[in-house]
């Protein structure tokens, strides 16, 4: 235990302080009144339009007019009804139900339906699983 000299006492005071306040705590009212009171300068002003949607909805646009103008449609691709066809027909001979031909490539058997009512998005990594399923070509040529 060499090399260690004589324990000392450190008597310097510690002072604690509390964290500083959040600006939400600088804006209310009790600090506002308390900063007057301590002489604190204060600066107010007035927010134009504060806390309303005004500026958003005011007047129109450059974009309205464009959206206005804009006559073309605009629809997602459906299932063609060439693939629809074959895909019920393939199934229906396979025997299989629109549930098991969804479980045998791991989709919900919504999707199978929309397929075949002609209402889903084609999907060509989904069309190629049912062509791998149903062992049949369901796009392009036979």
């Amino acid at each position: 235990m060499a090399g260690i000299g004589p324990i000392r006492q450190d008597w310097e005071p510690v002072v604690v302080r509390k964290k500083a306040p959040t600006a939400a705590a600088k804006k209310d009212e009790k600090a506002v009144n308390a900063a007057r009171r301590s002489g604190a300068e204060i600066e107010t002003m007035k927010k134009y339009n504060a806390g309303t949607n005004k500026a958003a909805s005011s007047g129109t646009s450059l974009n309205t007019k464009r959206l206005d103008d804009d006559t073309e449609s605009l629809a997602h691709e459906r299932v063609s009804s060439d693939l629809k066809k074959n895909l019920m027909q393939a199934r229906l001979d396979k025997k299989l139900t629109q549930a098991q031909l969804a479980q045998m490539i791991n989709e919900k058997p919504q999707v199978i339906q929309e397929y075949e009512s002609g209402k889903a998005i084609p999907n060509q990594q989904i069309i190629g699983k049912l062509e791998r399923a149903l062992g049949t070509k369901l796009r392009g040529k036979k």
